[in-house]
């Protein structure tokens, strides 16, 4: 009787566990994307920005550096979509991905 009651105390534990590490999972990840969306965009004017080369049309760059078809949108830093997303070399600011700065790193396939 007394390992029936050890199992069914397991058991419960477990579906307790479980439940709580996917609503931690969940509720965890939901600021995150929230907050993404409201970063002010970086300007060619901040001091990052400059000591960077940043442009916010690759096409636009006059530095040597450049090669044609980086951009921030295909550069391992950046983490957003398809107008504006966030960058690791900018925090708390939102980088166009049309963008460009020398630092420039290819996402790796």
């Amino acid at each position: 009787m007394s390992n029936e009651k050890d199992i069914e105390s397991r058991r419960r534990f477990l579906k307790i566990a479980a439940g709580t590490t996917a609503a931690a999972l969940v509720v965890g990840s939901l600021p995150r994307f929230a907050r993404a969306a409201d970063l002010p965009h970086l300007a060619e004017t901040d001091p990052t920005a400059k000591a960077l080369g940043y442009v916010e049309d690759a096409s636009k760059t006059t530095n040597p550096k450049h090669k044609a078809g980086d951009t921030c949108s295909n550069c391992q830093f950046y983490g957003g979509g398809a107008s504006y997303g966030p960058c690791q070399l900018f925090p708390g600011k939102a980088v166009s991905a049309k963008g460009w700065c020398v630092s420039h790193t290819p996402k790796k396939a």
